[in-house]
C-alpha cells in the first residue's frame, strides 16, 4: 500500500488499511443512493446500513433508502471465512461500492472506512476507486474512560461511543467509581449517577456500534468514593486513610462482590470485569487489622495474591474473565496471577512474551502522558520544576509514545489488546483525551510494522485533517503552545500537589503601610516568573487566533472541542494576566509610594489605578471561569451535584488530585483563592479611604 497514493487522493483513513489498491476514477455519491442488504440479514447487519444511511444524510441532500434488490450503490454483504475475525473488503468502481465484512463487525468497520473516504468536490461527493482489504492486529482496543471526578450526560456518552467507533476501537474499559447508582449500597452512587437501568442501554447501545463496555470497579485500593462514607470507615486497613480496603477482612469481599455483581449485571453480555486494585499505597501497614504482621509473614505481594485470587474466582463464578492493574508473571516467583486473569503487562515486550508462554493473555499499556491540566503534551517536552532549578526528564510526547509502545507489542505478537489510559486526576474534559485514542486505535488497528517503520509525524497530518477536517489550520502549532501553557499554568502557584506535591509558593505584593512605606519585592522576587509570563501571553493571544480562526470555518468537524481549547486557552491567558498583573500592581503601589510627599494626588491616583487592576482582574475571573463551566457542562452533570433527594459526600484523599481539591469545578481557580486576592482588595481599599482622608495634613 502506498502512503502517497492516499496522499494524492485527498482522504485521510485512520486507522490506515492494512492493504490499499488505487484505481482510476471516482463512484459519485449525489441524488438517491441505494444501500442494499441481503434478504434476511441479521439485525446487527440491517443496524450498519441504516447508521450509515443517516451518516450519509447528515450535512448533505442525498436521498438514501435501504432494500433488498435491484441496483444498488452501496452493497454491503458478508463475506467469506477466509477473512480474518473483524475483517472486511471494500471495492468502490464507479458504478458503485461493495462492502463485505468477514462478520457483522467487520462489516460495520467496512462502513466507518467508506464514511472517512468521502471527498468533496467542485462537483458534489464522491469516493474515489479502489480496494481495501483490511483487519485489525490486536484484538482488544481499549480506551479507558474515567469520570471518577466528573459525570458525562447519557447523550455524550451514545456520542462518545460513536466517536470511538468511527476510528474501530472496540472496548470502552468505563472507571465510573460513585457514577452508578448502586442499589445495595445506595449511600456509595453519587447524586444523579446512571441507575442500572440506563447503563444495561447504554451497554446495549454501544454493542451495536460493536464496542463493548466493561466495567472497572476499583478494588482494595483507590477507593475513597466507597471508604469516606462514615458506615464503611470500618474497612479501612489504616483507619486515617479512604484510600485502601483491608484485604483481610471478610465483609471487604462482601461489599466488593456486590458492587461487582451489579456491574455485571448492568453490562449484559460482556465477557470481562476489571476489579481495579491499583495505588495499594498503605498495604501491609495496618496494625491493628493484621495486615502488618500478615505483611511481614508473607510480604506485601502475598497480601495482593490473596485478594486477586478471592476477586478473579468471584468474576469467573459469574461468568466472566477479570482484569487489573495489579498482577504481574514474574518467572520463577512463588506467587503468580490467578490463571485465567488478563493481565497488565506494562510496555515491556519481554515481560509479555514470558506470559504469553506461561499461559496467560496480556494487556501492552500505553504509557500514561501527564498528568498537566486544561491540555495533554501530545509533543515532545521537557517535565521540570518551575521552583527548582534541576531538569526533570524529557518527555517524547503522548503521541510518539502511544504509537511506539503499541506498535512494539503489536509486532511482536504477543498480545491480547491494548489499553489506552485517560486518567480523571487533573479535571480535563473528557475530548481532551480523544487525540491520544485516536492515536492508540491507529497502531493498534495496524500495528505490525517492522522497527523504524511507525511513522508519528505522518500520522499527526492525517489525524488534524481527518478529525477537524482538511481546511484546518495550525493545529499542530496550536496543540505545542496549549501543552506548553498547560504545563506553565500547572507549576504556577499550588497547583502540583499530586500525591508527593511540589508546590509552587508565590506572594503577593506588600501592602503600603502608614506614612506609604513600602516594599517592592514582587518584581525583584519573580523576575523569571514574570519574563516567563510574558512570553506565554504572546504565545496565548497566537492561540487564540487560529482557534477563532478554525472556528470560523463552516465546514470544520468536531466544532465542540474547539470551544473546549477555547476555554482552557482563556483560562491559562486569565492565570498569565493574573501574574503580569501583580507585577503592575505593585508597579503603581511604588510610584504612589515615591510621589507620596511630592504629589499626594497623584500618589492617590496611583493607589486607585491597583485597586482598579484588582477589581478588573477578578471581574475576569468570573468570565473566564462562568463561561468554561457553562462550556463544560453542554456534556456533563454539574460537578458536586446534590439533589433534593440526596446530598453529594466530598472528601480529600491520599492521591490529592488536583479535581478532587473542591466538590465543584473551582479547582481549576482555587489557587487564586489561596492567595487572598479579594482580602488583598479590600486592605487596599480601606488604606486608600484613609490615605484620601490625610491628603492634607
Amino acid at each position: 500500500m502506498s502512503v502517497e497514493a492516499l496522499n494524492a487522493l485527498q482522504i485521510d483513513l485512520i486507522p490506515q488499511p492494512q492493504n490499499v489498491t488505487v484505481g482510476e476514477g471516482a463512484f459519485p455519491l449525489s441524488g438517491s443512493v441505494s444501500i442494499q442488504l441481503p434478504q434476511g440479514a441479521s439485525a446487527e447487519d440491517r443496524f450498519a446500513a441504516e447508521d450509515l444511511a443517516s451518516e450519509l444524510k447528515a450535512g448533505s441532500d442525498l436521498s438514501l433508502k435501504i432494500e433488498s434488490n435491484g441496483l444498488a450503490g452501496i452493497q454491503l454483504v458478508r463475506g467469506g471465512e477466509e477473512q480474518p475475525a473483524e475483517g472486511y473488503e471494500m471495492e468502490v468502481t464507479s458504478k458503485g461500492v461493495v462492502i463485505r465484512g468477514s462478520d457483522a463487525a467487520g462489516l460495520f468497520w467496512g462502513t466507518r472506512t467508506l464514511l472517512q473516504s468521502i471527498r468533496r468536490t467542485e462537483s458534489g461527493l464522491e469516493v474515489p476507486c479502489m480496494t481495501i482489504v483490511d483487519a485489525p492486529d490486536i484484538d482488544l482496543r481499549i480506551m479507558h474512560y474515567d469520570t471518577k471526578h466528573h459525570q458525562d450526560t447519557l447523550e455524550y456518552v451514545q456520542a462518545f461511543i460513536r466517536q470511538l467507533a468511527r476510528y474501530k476501537a472496540n472496548v470502552l474499559l468505563w472507571e465510573w467509581e460513585d457514577k452508578f447508582a448502586y442499589e445495595k449500597h445506595p449511600e456509595i452512587g453519587a447524586p444523579g449517577a446512571f441507575t442500572k437501568t440506563q447503563m444495561q442501554e447504554l451497554t446495549a447501545y454501544a454493542q451495536r456500534y460493536h464496542v463493548q463496555i466493561i466495567p472497572l470497579v476499583q478494588g482494595l485500593g483507590h477507593v475513597s468514593y466507597i471508604l469516606k462514607h462514615r458506615n464503611l470507615r470500618h474497612l479501612r486497613e489504616i483507619p486515617d486513610s479512604n484510600w485502601e480496603f483491608c484485604p483481610l477482612k471478610d465483609e471487604s469481599y462482601d461489599l466488593l462482590f456486590d458492587l461487582w455483581d451489579e456491574a455485571m449485571e448492568a453490562t449484559p453480555g460482556i465477557e470481562y470485569c476489571h476489579i481495579g486494585t491499583d495505588e495499594t499505597y498503605e498495604l501491609g501497614l495496618g496494625e491493628a487489622c493484621g495486615c502488618k504482621a500478615k505483611a511481614e509473614e508473607i510480604g506485601r505481594e502475598g497480601l495482593m495474591q490473596i485478594f486477586l485470587e478471592k476477586c478473579v474466582a468471584h468474576v469467573e463464578s459469574r461468568g466472566r474473565r477479570s482484569i487489573s492493574w495489579a498482577g504481574r508473571y514474574r518467572p520463577g516467583a512463588d506467587a503468580q496471577p490467578p490463571e485465567k486473569m488478563v493481565l497488565m503487562a506494562g510496555r515491556s515486550v519481554d515481560d509479555m512474551k514470558q506470559a504469553q508462554k506461561a499461559g496467560y493473555d496480556s494487556l501492552i499499556y500505553a504509557p500514561n502522558p501527564g498528568i498537566e491540566p486544561l491540555h495533554l503534551p501530545y509533543f515532545p517536552w521537557t517535565q521540570h520544576s518551575m521552583w527548582r532549578a534541576e531538569t526533570r526528564r524529557v518527555r517524547n510526547g503522548s503521541f510518539y509514545e502511544t504509537a511506539n509502545s503499541i506498535s512494539q507489542a503489536g509486532a511482536s505478537g504477543t498480545v491480547k489488546g491494548s489499553v489506552t489510559t485517560s486518567w480523571d486526576d487533573s479535571g480535563l474534559h473528557n475530548q481532551a483525551w480523544m487525540p491520544r485514542r485516536v492515536c492508540a486505535s491507529e497502531f493498534s488497528w495496524n500495528s505490525r510494522k517492522p522497527q523504524g517503520e511507525v511513522d508519528v509525524e505522518a500520522w499527526v497530518d492525517r489525524y488534524f485533517r481527518e478529525y477537524f477536517g482538511p481546511q484546518s489550520l495550525n493545529l499542530r502549532e496550536l496543540y505545542q503552545i496549549l501543552q506548553d501553557g498547560s504545563v506553565f499554568y500547572y507549576r504556577t502557584f499550588q497547583r502540583s500537589v499530586w500525591h508527593w506535591g511540589d508546590v509552587g509558593k508565590m506572594h503577593l505584593p506588600d501592602l503600603p503601610r502608614d506614612e506609604m512605606e513600602y516594599n517592592p519585592f514582587f518584581q525583584n522576587r519573580y523576575a523569571q516568573l514574570l519574563h516567563a509570563a510574558a512570553e506565554q501571553k504572546q504565545r496565548i493571544a497566537r492561540a487564540l487566533w487560529i482557534i477563532d480562526d478554525n472556528l470560523s470555518n463552516p465546514d470544520l468537524r468536531n466544532r465542540y472541542d474547539m470551544d473546549l481549547y477555547r476555554t482552557v486557552t482563556d483560562l491559562m491567558g486569565h492565570n498569565i494576566d493574573l501574574i503580569l498583573m501583580l507585577g503592575r500592581l505593585e508597579g503603581a503601589i511604588t510610584e504612589a509610594h515615591q510621589k507620596n510627599y511630592a504629589d499626594r494626588p497623584e500618589s492617590l491616583h496611583q493607589l486607585e489605578r491597583g485597586r482598579d487592576m484588582l477589581q478588573e482582574h477578578l471581574d475576569d475571573r468570573n468570565r473566564v471561569y462562568g463561561t468554561l463551566v457553562e462550556k463544560w457542562e453542554e456534556t456533563r452533570l454539574p460537578k458536586g451535584l446534590s439533589t433534593p433527594d440526596k446530598d453529594y459526600v466530598w472528601a480529600p484523599d491520599r492521591a490529592r488530585h488536583l479535581a478532587n481539591r473542591t466538590p465543584d469545578m473551582k479547582y481549576l481557580i482555587m489557587d487564586e483563592e489561596l492567595l487572598g486576592v479579594e482580602a488583598y482588595l479590600e486592605k487596599l481599599k480601606a488604606f486608600i479611604e484613609y490615605y484620601r482622608g490625610n491628603l492634607i495634613r
